[in-house]
């Protein structure tokens, strides 16, 4: 008879002061009123993005952080939850928010039929599928003007601007404050998960998945489950960015940079910890933004290049992201304190 892994069987991740309220508080405390104290639109459009790819990272985070499934695929998902609700809502006059939660069903069935074939590969090969599958719909959506309106893109209507439209005209505070409570409210939710049942079958896929299977959990399903939540949760942001950006194509909701964006901010961050896409999405978009603003219209290859260098310094320097270098710090300092370390 099998025994299903418990908080007690299963390893826990080190704890982070960075999830502590000394730390929590000021950081809220912060993100709340960055809107009033830099009114510039170029910083509230970079405090934006900062918080969509932190939401986008935190979802695939789930998947690839702590269900151990690597994806570069997922800015299937971020399109599909543009397209539906930005098509819905021309078409039927849907509700934006309506729309979302449609878009998030849409990418969840979408996932499910991909990970049919997809969970039938391990490693390497599960990371090459999910690109192979990106590039496949993306193309279909290039495709099929009659459905998606092609390469031509969507472009949405301008609706009274209000929080129950999703949409501001006015100024993108709005917009911030929407993004910010979508953030926080994922943030706090994985905080949840790490430490639910759900959470720890998540973890033991990861380490050995057959070590899981062998203590009673159903890989297979955990892993569909991983993959559902992840493609329902980044269809959500695909969503909020057509109400924000009011115009989509094939082209800029779906190529592979944006599903290795989405994946380098939790990578860079550290995979598999609640705060880790908030690091790295706090640390990559800016600087991305800054150069992309520096060299203007000349310097469009410069973004893959800023992502091609994060994922050396990250493999040679830090394997396990900023948060594994504060966890080590964590580590270290008991050690520190009592002399252990060298002066």
């Amino acid at each position: 008879m099998t025994r299903k892994p418990t908080k007690e069987t299963l390893p826990a991740l080190p704890g982070s002061s960075l999830l502590k309220p000394g730390f929590l508080v000021p950081l809220l405390a912060f993100v709340v009123a960055f809107p009033w104290v830099f009114q510039r639109s170029t910083f509230q459009n970079t405090a934006i993005l900062v918080l969509l790819y932190a939401f986008l990272g935190q979802a695939w985070n789930i998947l690839g952080g702590y269900a151990g499934q690597v994806s570069f695929g997922h800015a299937v998902f971020f399109g599909i939850g543009a397209y539906t609700s930005s098509l819905l809502l021309i078409n039927t006059g849907l509700n934006p928010w309506l729309g979302m939660l449609v878009g998030a069903a849409v990418a969840a069935t979408v996932a499910a039929v991909i990970g049919i074939p997809a969970f039938r590969l391990t490693g390497h090969f599960f990371l090459m599928a999910t690109v192979g599958f990106g590039e496949i719909i993306r193309t279909l959506f290039v495709n099929l003007p009659e459905v998606t309106r092609g390469a031509q893109g969507v472009f949405l209507p301008l609706l009274e601007s209000s929080i129950k439209n999703l949409m501001f005209r006015q100024s993108n505070t709005g917009y911030y404050y929407i993004i910010l409570v979508m953030t926080v409210a994922l943030f706090a939710g994985t905080a949840w998960l790490e430490r639910s049942k759900l959470g720890y079958y998540f973890k033991a896929i990861k380490e050995d998945w057959e070590a899981a299977e062998a203590l009673g959990v159903n890989a297979t399903r955990y892993k569909f489950i991983a993959l559902a939540i992840s493609a329902a949760l980044t269809a959500m942001g695909g969503t909020f960015y057509a109400q924000w950006v009011l115009y989509l194509d094939p082209y800029s909701t779906m190529p592979l940079m944006v599903s290795v964006q989405i994946a380098l901010v939790a990578i860079l961050g550290g995979v598999g910890t609640v705060m880790g896409p908030f690091l790295g999405a706090a640390l990559l978009l800016p600087v991305s933004e800054v150069i992309r603003v520096a060299v203007g219209g000349g310097g469009r290859g410069i973004s893959p290049m800023i992502y091609g260098l994060a994922i050396i310094l990250i493999s040679v320097w830090q394997p396990n992201g900023i948060m594994g270098w504060v966890q080590a710090r964590e580590r270290r300092a008991p050690q520190d304190q009592t002399g252990g370390a060298e002066p």
